[in-house]
């Protein structure tokens, strides 16, 4: 086991080298993820129905809901898998992978539930008004009945991430993807069933994805070997999954409320307004899963390395990490600031939206070269086991900057200076982020030298 190349690329592959291996499949994987967002989308937009094409905006902090409580109970796993594997625990490693699969089906059965009875109240929460009200609540409804789908492929593909196979765990999105691209004007047209079909066609999309990480284990490929014997957790590992997967958990709630609260100041424009942010929110998916799939795949390098105390490979590696997440996300930038109504124009017809969602896409884009840092800050603390940092970082970035500033510049400047309280955040929060994680790392390192 201790043989194996995943083994070799976590603990002694060149930095640069490293983090390209463990995070440029992930990012390829989370374009075709991109693929996968935008396609109800475009499809939705070709029924000329702004109010369809902005219940799908709406209903999307559901999915984020969904993802933080699967990003719970991956995030969890995944930190104390790699920290369990650089301190050559493979016990511990094994029994973490069975529970996380076990959490991940009960977790999903109590979001269906909860969802399901209370779906009036939530859609209204969504921000729905007279006019997008039953489009959001069918959509709401087949991706509630599907959650299992939706936070397995998720976490099962965390999972596989957290032994080094990172290749591996993106086979679950692409075929995911590519079946709810066929499926989509299936459902949507040749079935009549307009959103209610891309919903459905999203939800057999992610049992494709979630099945794909259950074949690789069933056939033994990977590292690890979950079983059901092992799937009962102990204290002391639940206690462990908890503490990281918690405040992960709760930072993808933060950034799912702060959705809700900008949903909601968008509405007092118009649907017209909402549809434009949600196009350019899906666009601005490009730039998110870089930084999204590089950070994902710099975590089990740190977890690892923080388990085997190989502090000085940790800071190369973020050092790494940085410099190509940057790079690939000023790439991104600079294609938004010239073809921004062009790709607004690819999923609208209507010209003000395709005004609207330009202008929105143009100032988002300034997020871009900042989020990297933080990202990879946030994803390192969770490998550490240290997430009370990783919290820390979200709850002054959502609570303490984003919504206040989202309320306070929409106060002042109107729509216009709503749509730049993010990248104000951003920009202050990368500077707080790095100065907290390499004060953290070097704490360490001097403290190991004076042992």
């Amino acid at each position: 086991m201790t043989d194996d190349k995943r083994i070799y690329t976590l603990s002694s592959e060149k930095p640069a080298k490293a983090v390209l291996k463990m995070g440029l499949p992930l990012v390829c994987g989370m374009f075709v993820m991109v693929l996968y967002n935008l396609v109800d989308t475009y499809f939705i937009g070709k029924l000329n129905d702004d109010y369809q094409l902005a219940a799908v905006s709406l209903a999307y902090p559901l999915m984020m809901v969904m993802i933080a409580i699967s990003n719970m109970v991956g995030t969890g796993c995944s930190s104390l898998i790699a920290r369990s594997l650089g301190a050559k625990d493979y016990e511990t490693a094994n029994r973490t992978v069975s529970v996380g699969f076990a959490l991940t089906f009960v977790m999903s059965l109590l979001v269906t539930a909860a969802g399901l009875i209370f779906l009036n109240p939530l859609v209204e929460l969504l921000g729905a008004d007279k006019t997008t009200f039953e489009f959001t609540r069918q959509y709401s409804q087949v991706i509630l009945i599907g959650s299992f789908a939706t936070m397995g492929s998720f976490t099962f593909g965390q999972l596989l991430r957290s032994e080094g196979s990172a290749t591996f765990s993106i086979v679950g999105m692409i075929a995911g993807t590519v079946t709810n691209i066929v499926l989509d004007p299936v459902f949507i047209f040749g079935l009549r069933m307009e959103i209610r079909g891309a919903a459905i066609a999203t939800v057999i999309g992610n049992i494709v994805g979630a099945l794909c990480p259950v074949i690789y284990y069933v056939k033994k490929r990977s590292i690890l070997r979950p079983s059901l014997k092992l799937a009962l957790p102990t204290a002391k590992i639940l206690g462990e999954i908890f503490w990281v997967g918690v405040p992960a958990t709760l930072e993808t709630l933060l950034t799912a409320g702060a959705a809700i609260v900008l949903n909601n100041l968008a509405a007092a424009y118009g649907a017209l307004t909402v549809a434009a942010m949600g196009i350019s929110s899906k666009l601005m998916s490009f730039g998110s899963y870089i930084y999204q799939g590089f950070a994902a795949g710099l975590q089990p390098l740190m977890g690892f390395n923080f388990g085997a105390k190989n502090y000085r490979r940790m800071m190369a590696l973020i050092r790494a990490g940085i410099a190509v997440i940057t790079g690939a996300e000023l790439i991104v930038m600079a294609a938004f600031a010239v073809f921004a109504p062009q790709l607004i124009d690819i999923f609208t017809d209507t010209a003000e939206v395709v005004r609207i969602g330009a202008v929105v896409l143009r100032a988002n884009m300034f997020i871009l070269p900042f989020v990297g840092s933080i990202a990879a800050s946030r994803a390192t603390f969770q490998a550490m086991g240290k997430p009370q940092y990783a919290f820390s970082i979200t709850v002054v970035r959502q609570l303490v900057l984003y919504v206040p500033l989202q309320l306070l510049m929409n106060n002042i400047w109107g729509f216009g200076g709503m749509i730049w309280a993010q990248p104000l955040t951003e920009c202050i929060m990368m500077l707080a982020s790095l100065m907290l994680l390499f004060g953290v790392i070097s704490k360490f390192m001097k403290n190991q030298e004076g042992l």
